[in-house]
């Protein structure tokens, strides 16, 4: 095999590594936040989708599950069990996702599976999100993660709305 032949075998090699790359993501920034609660070590990690001019209420329609994020499923991740509204949910990685249950009600649903996988067996935890709408829109989503007196809250950050869910460690 020649050297022009190499050449253009790296070439192609390289340009179908690249699509396949920009296949698989948007070009949405990766997000990540940790802190202990009580004795649980805590992360989650998400995609971080921009709302590009998107109304936030045409997006999801009541009934709907929302995989919380972009490009790939937002996990929780725990070295100790948790407990959301009395469920316990083992340590380890699971999948958070959310469901607006009805206008302007949201819950946070701690799943093993992703939303396109979901099923009720799924479920391991579900709890209510208190909604709160804030004066000034974020572009970009973020979910804080914070520690208060034993007890955590996920919050996530989103055009003008902040959905908040409270656990703790499991007993």
């Amino acid at each position: 095999m020649g050297n022009r032949t190499v050449l253009i075998l790296a070439g192609f090699v390289g340009a179908l590594a690249l699509a396949a790359g920009s296949a698989l993501g948007h070009g949405n920034q990766a997000g990540k936040t940790e802190a202990t609660i009580g004795n649980a070590k805590v992360t989650i990690t998400y995609g971080r989708p921009t709302l590009k001019g998107r109304d936030l209420s045409k997006l999801i329609q009541p009934g709907q599950m929302w995989r919380i994020g972009a490009d790939m499923p937002t996990s929780i991740e725990s070295d100790a069990d948790l407990d959301f509204g009395g469920t316990r949910v083992p340590k380890g990685k699971h999948v958070l996702l959310a469901q607006l249950t009805a206008p302007g009600q949201w819950s946070l649903i701690v799943s093993n599976q992703p939303v396109n996988r979901y099923q009720g067996a799924a479920k391991l935890a579900e709890v209510p999100m208190q909604v709160e709408e804030q004066p000034n829109s974020v572009e970009e989503m973020t979910i804080n993660l914070t520690s208060d007196g034993g007890s955590g809250t996920i919050e996530i950050v989103w055009g003008t709305s902040k959905l908040s869910a409270s656990f703790k460690p499991a007993s």
